[in-house]
């Protein structure tokens, strides 16, 4: 049997965030319903597609997975784990927005085998939330971690965001001292990307084109202020026990998040759900976004869902394992590299990482290379020199 991850999406929301581009809207409950009732055939079909696998994680996003009913859900996660091989030590994933969250709804989670929760925080500060367009308030956000903690919630994440329009150093320190002093598990630290298709391009756009070419701008922070938050979120979790494990993800000891974790090392992982996305030895599909084709569909036949496949060339493989690796601070394995490929790395990218080397971009490390701090600073432009020109 192969290992596999199970992703489910949820597209529902209580109302879309001004900075999200994620494939998320309000619905009603009828739609709800009826999405939960194509979810559950899409779930035992795929269980079906995929029965020689063992499922090492399920993570179920959005969207808010927590805006659904207790029962619903209790529907999901009990057709999961009648079609799949789950494995008893499997990390089991949902995330959840501050003023959805319940005793109810919790319960079912615990029942259900979650064993871990990701919380969508984004700032402390109630000006910033309502500037993101946020439906809650940071005390009704520590009423809901409390709440899962009494449950027995034990491996806990909390989402913040930095770069904010308008946002200063000591409003951001605020936010990062007081998720530090909770102790969750997992904090998942974002510098704010200004999307096409949101309110906030709407807004702002104009003003990142110009931070981007380094020109003056009042609505956002400086690429200076940025830098700041950047050193000071580093500084403070690690003086709070957390480690660094990845561009924007830090974690005590133990509970880094393993289904990320192989998104980044490229395990064979299956999306269930509208516009979910999918990569089994080495082919990506994706499936159909609009959500009234997809209620619509006969879902006995996966094939139905695809919208997208493509078959990756050796090429791309290569060059997804170089770039999705370098986003861990472990880096990148050169006998993994040999061994999937029958190349050594050095012979296939030698030009670059010696040219990477000599700029310290990144470093040899006893396994492979990985960034230097100065490489992650400018990630995206050491990623981008391993894509093969044509």
């Amino acid at each position: 049997m192969k290992e596999l991850e199970v992703y489910v999406h949820i597209p529902f929301c209580v109302s879309k965030c001004n900075y999200c581009d994620f494939l998320s809207i309000p619905a009603s409950e009828n739609i709800q319903n009826a999405y939960v009732d194509q979810l559950l055939l899409e779930i035992r079909a795929a269980g079906l597609a995929y029965k020689n696998n063992f499922v090492t994680s399920v993570f179920i996003g959005g969207g808010t997975p927590s805006v659904l009913p207790a029962a619903q859900m209790q529907r999901i996660w009990n057709q999961l784990n009648d079609s799949f091989y789950i494995r008893r030590n499997a990390e089991m994933t949902i995330e959840c927005n501050p003023g959805t969250m319940d005793a109810r709804k919790l319960e079912v989670y615990q029942q259900a085998g979650v064993n871990r929760l990701s919380i969508g925080l984004q700032s402390a500060d109630p000006k910033e939330l309502c500037l993101l367009g946020r439906i809650h308030t940071f005390e009704q956000f520590l009423q809901n971690y409390e709440l899962a903690r009494e449950f027995g919630f034990d491996n806990i994440n909390i989402d913040i965001i930095s770069s904010l329009p308008g946002q200063k150093i000591d409003t951001y320190e605020q936010t990062l001292r007081k998720v530090t002093a909770l102790k969750p598990e997992h904090i998942s630290a974002y510098s704010l990307m200004i999307e096409e298709g949101t309110p906030f391009f709407e807004r702002y756009g104009q003003a990142e084109a110009l931070r981007q070419k380094g020109n003056k701008q009042s609505q956002l922070p400086s690429e200076e202020e940025e830098r700041q938050m950047y050193e000071l979120t580093k500084k403070l979790l690690k003086q709070s026990g957390y480690e660094r494990y990845e561009i924007s993800n830090y974690a005590l000891p133990g509970h880094a998040c393993r289904h990320n974790t192989g998104y980044w090392l490229r395990k064979n992982y299956i999306g269930i759900g509208l516009g979910a996305s999918s990569c089994v030895e080495n082919i990506r599909f994706s499936n159909i976004t609009d959500l009234n084709e997809y209620l619509k569909l006969d879902i006995s036949d996966l094939s139905c869902l695809c919208s997208v496949r493509e078959e990756l060339s050796i090429s791309a493989q290569m060059e997804e394992f170089m770039f999705l690796g370098l986003r861990m601070m472990c880096g990148v394995s050169a006998k993994k590299f040999q061994k999937q490929f029958s190349y050594p790395i050095e012979e296939v990218y030698g030009h670059v990482i010696n040219k990477q080397l000599k700029e310290k971009l990144i470093r040899k490390t006893l396994e492979g290379y990985c960034l230097t701090e100065y490489g992650i600073d400018v990630s995206n432009y050491v990623m981008s020199e391993y894509i093969f020109d044509g």
